[in-house]
């Protein structure tokens, strides 16, 4: 099976500069799985959080399933996240610097399977945000000289 994105955190390459990727599994219940692989998934203002032990998502934003019932899952339920014991390791390590966050990139289905990229991230300052927006500036400007040619 080949990987189909359910979701993008595109504010996050704005906001914060990538260290580390890693590739999670999410625990999700029924009825949010079916909400997620209709594309139901929102990553705007979710971030990680490790905590004895183990990884968890906050706010990510998971619709309710449209055809569930009274036992419909709360949209923005702390979800734990799966990592290797080692990767546990080394982000309890690396959270704990200053200013080193959590940040989830995308939801994706993979083998079936709903995964999570998460970055270890350091958040850009004003001026590095405006540096990278000039650099993309020069770069989209150099492809249009280059196909006017």
């Amino acid at each position: 099976m080949s990987d189909s994105v359910l979701a993008v955190n595109r504010q996050a390459s704005h906001n914060y500069e990538f260290l580390e990727r890693f590739e999670a599994g999410l625990v999700l219940t029924g009825t949010e799985v079916k909400s997620a692989r209709e594309g139901r998934v929102n990553l705007k203002d979710a971030y990680g959080l490790v905590k004895s032990g183990e990884v968890w998502l906050l706010n990510c934003h998971i619709s309710p399933f449209s055809h569930g019932n009274f036992a419909n899952h709360d949209p923005l339920r702390t979800r734990k996240l799966l990592l290797n014991r080692s990767e546990i390791r080394r982000l309890i390590g690396r959270t704990t610097e200053r200013g080193l966050t959590l940040v989830p990139l995308k939801v994706y289905l993979k083998n079936g399977r709903i995964k999570c990229e998460i970055a270890l991230a350091k958040g850009k300052k004003t001026y590095d945000k405006r540096e990278t927006e000039r650099r993309k500036t020069i770069e989209k400007e150099a492809r249009q000289a280059v196909r006017e040619r």
